[in-house]
């Protein structure tokens, strides 16, 4: 049973290679079944309409050999006599009157079982013309007609042919070539399965090469299949001048973003300071002005986070963001988190760590951005009421942050989007607006230091976002150095 699920799963009823087998073997199958079909029926018709034509000739002669006998012999013994004349060990002749009475019949009739005799006899009306019939499990070929001597009726004549021996090994023929066509289709598809398998392995080497390109590769993958057929050449041509055109694309994309984020975030902090200026002399300004002066300063601080962000990502990008890692006590950069994320959001964040010294090589004040990102996602998108807590702990050698929440969660779908850029969940369960970034930022400097991030959540019950950083050096070497 696991062995057929497998088979099942394993199978791709759109495939490409299954659609050609199918194909294939349906043409094979109506090919062959038709010949095999119109050879049954051709051959048939050869051997029935050779009895055929032995019966219609001594339908017509044995007229002429009644009156021929008839010139030297009572009519009863000449038409005795022409009968076992024409019979032979598998023709069989007999005469009927007006009544159905059998009035003449030839001598051979006991090679024939009672059985089979006696039905043929029953038979009262046979065509004109020869026809197979199967009689008491024998096949024959009968005709039938009136019987006239010098133009007078003197009876219905009746001849079999039994050809039950030859009908028999026909039959055993076409199933030997019923069984042959059966053989020769499987042994077909499973050849042309092979073969077409071997077909399309250039396409699946193409898929997989494929599959394994990023961003990062694009200026420099170039895909290459030996030996493959024209057409997968061309199509691996017109991947390679896709990718080329994705990587102009994917430079220009990066170099905007890059010089639109330096050349805005000099002046809009530039008008911060001089918004900050104008705040510290607020004696002067009505109630009015100062809402408007903290609404503007509070933007232009977005913007210009905003901006550092794409400048951090566009430094990834293209590899000129550098991370100064060093060994550092991962308890001590979270009770600095967890103290400014209390005093920005005005929140308790609850810290669980045991007792034990963790430290690891990373860059400080980035792993510090990616905790207070993390917490003020929390903050967005749980109640007010609610705990926030962040665990740290030491687990198989690597190093286990976890900021949870027990907020609104976070569906599956979301889940597996919510670390691409600009991606934002449904603002309606916020209590402030964001950029779409954060998570990004997020994974990259964490992914930067060489460890990982995911996130866990069921809606209604919150979320667990989980960070893995790598221990470079033994616990005790490291306590040392400190």
């Amino acid at each position: 049973m696991k062995n057929n699920n497998y088979i099942w799963q394993k199978l791709d009823i759109f495939s490409l290679r299954l659609r050609l087998i199918l194909g294939i073997a349906l043409v094979s199958i109506l090919g062959l079944g038709s010949l095999a079909g119109w050879t049954t029926w051709k051959m048939q018709r050869i051997l029935i309409n050779s009895h055929k034509s032995d019966i219609a000739k001594i339908s017509e002669r044995l007229p002429n050999d009644i009156q021929l006998y008839h010139e030297m012999m009572a009519m009863d013994v000449s038409l005795k006599k022409a009968i076992n004349n024409l019979a032979s060990s598998d023709t069989f002749l007999w005469v009927k009157n007006s009544q159905q009475q059998v009035i003449a019949k030839s001598e051979n009739w006991n090679s024939l079982s009672p059985k089979t005799a006696s039905d043929l006899m029953s038979l009262t009306e046979m065509s004109n013309k020869p026809e197979l019939e199967n009689v008491n499990q024998g096949y024959f070929v009968i005709c039938g007609g009136d019987l006239s001597v010098n133009g007078k009726l003197d009876g219905q004549l009746f001849v079999v042919k039994d050809i039950t021996n030859e009908q028999l090994m026909f039959i055993a023929m076409v199933r030997s070539l019923s069984i042959a066509s059966i053989c020769t289709i499987v042994i077909i598809c499973a050849i042309i399965a092979i073969y077409i398998q071997r077909s399309l392995q250039p396409l699946r080497q193409l898929g997989k090469m494929t599959a394994n390109i990023s961003f990062s590769d694009l200026g420099e993958y170039e895909l290459s299949i030996k030996n493959a057929p024209t057409e997968v050449q061309e199509l691996t041509n017109t991947f390679n001048q896709m990718l080329s055109r994705l990587a102009q694309s994917w430079e220009k994309e990066k170099q905007f973003v890059s010089n639109v984020s330096h050349e805005l975030r000099t002046p809009l902090t530039i008008v911060n300071g001089y918004l900050q200026s104008v705040l510290r002399r607020q004696n002067n300004l009505n109630p009015t002005q100062l809402e408007a002066l903290n609404t503007a300063s509070l933007e232009t601080e977005r913007t210009i986070r905003l901006l550092q962000d794409l400048l951090d990502l566009a430094r990834a990008d293209n590899g000129y963001l550098h991370l100064h890692k060093q060994p550092n006590n991962l308890h001590d950069l979270l009770l600095e988190v967890v103290s400014m994320a209390e005093k920005y959001s005005g929140r308790i964040v609850n810290i669980q760590a045991n007792n034990q010294m963790i430290i690891a090589s990373i860059d400080y004040n980035r792993l510090k951005q990616v905790l207070l990102n993390l917490i003020d996602n929390a903050v967005k998108y749980s109640p007010e009421n609610t705990e926030i807590t962040v665990k740290l702990a030491l687990e198989n050698k690597e190093v286990v942050i976890q900021v949870c929440d027990q907020g609104y969660g976070i569906s599956l779908q979301q889940q597996s989007r919510i670390f691409e850029r600009f991606y934002r969940i449904d603002e309606a369960r916020t209590t402030s607006g964001g950029t779409g970034l954060g998570l990004s930022i997020v994974q990259t400097f964490v992914e930067g230091m060489g460890g990982k991030v995911n996130v866990r959540s069921r809606l209604g019950e919150g979320s667990i976002f989980t960070i893995t950083l790598p221990v470079s050096q033994p616990l005790e070497q490291m306590k040392a150095e400190i």
